[in-house]
């Protein structure tokens, strides 16, 4: 468990023991009322204990604090989903992050993956993924090892290929990501020639949304679900690790949305192929 995940229950703690001492309930009335083991209370207050939010609309009822309610069920929901800051991450080293997501990888049998503007990591050639360390790096204002985190990312890419015959990939991404310039010309055809070569294998999925498909949901961010037990998803600032079911659930929902608006196969080769045509004659 991170420092700062248990930072945010003690501090949940102590402000729901607050609310209770407000209202000048004992622990143990207080789990009495709720019909708790008597020591569930001291277990959340102290931090040892993340309450559901049941538990919280339960509290604030009888410690009549439902004022707080909005805010402490934020703040549970909040700590559900694990917070990696981005500038934290960088000064660490970007290879240490990819090392992390490759031990998730690799308990991993179904990987659902939606990029909007970017090639995934694990399609990506070394020189574009160096692209991408490079101006992230440089974004937040930290030193890091581009040619450890590139090799990093390379060496996850066996996942695609090793042995286990169970594993799929289904991934989907917006065309704009074909033709971004998020490199210089020379390494996105390289990178678009890499997609149309892993295109063709039996274990991929690779879907693009054409531009001008029909969008039944807008693409929001780029996010990567790991089975049904996990979600990563990227924001400007952090990385969120989603564990609850609830919250899960609502991102395969949102990825099969987006994977209906995506073409396959030979169509979605098609528009690869126009796009390296494209840039080559730019």
């Amino acid at each position: 468990m991170s420092t700062s995940h248990q930072q945010a229950r003690d501090a949940l703690g102590l402000r729901l023991r607050e609310l209770r001492k407000d209202s000048r309930l004992a622990q143990r009335r207080l789990a009495e009322l709720a019909g708790w083991h008597e020591s569930k209370v001291s277990k959340i207050e102290h931090g040892r204990q993340t309450p559901g939010e049941d538990d919280i609309r339960t509290w604030c009822r009888l410690v009549n604090a439902e004022e707080h309610l909005p805010d402490l069920i934020a703040t549970v929901r909040n700590i559900s989903s694990a917070y990696t800051e981005w500038r934290r991450e960088w000064r660490a080293g970007a290879g240490r992050r990819q090392r992390s997501i490759a031990a998730q990888e690799a308990e991993t049998r179904l990987f659902r993956i939606f990029e909007p503007f970017v090639v995934p990591g694990l399609l990506q050639t070394r020189d574009y993924a160096a692209q991408r360390f490079r101006d992230n790096i440089a974004f937040h204002g930290t030193g890091g090892d581009v040619d450890t985190a590139v090799q990093s990312r390379m060496d996850r890419q066996d996942v695609l290929r090793r042995g286990d015959r169970d594993r799929r990939f289904h991934m989907v991404m917006c065309e704009v990501a074909l033709t971004i310039g998020l490199a210089d010309d020379d390494v996105m055809i390289a990178q678009l020639e890499r997609l149309l070569t892993l295109s063709i294998l039996p274990r991929l999925s690779l879907g693009i949304i054409p531009t001008r498909a029909r969008h039944r949901r807008a693409p929001h961010h780029g996010f990567w679900v790991f089975d049904e037990r996990l979600v990563l998803v990227d924001t400007a600032s952090a990385e969120l690790t989603i564990t609850q079911p609830r919250e899960i659930a609502v991102y395969l929902q949102e990825f099969d949305v987006l994977a209906r608006s995506a073409v396959y196969g030979p169509a979605a080769r098609e528009l690869i192929a126009d796009a390296v045509r494209m840039l080559r004659a730019s």
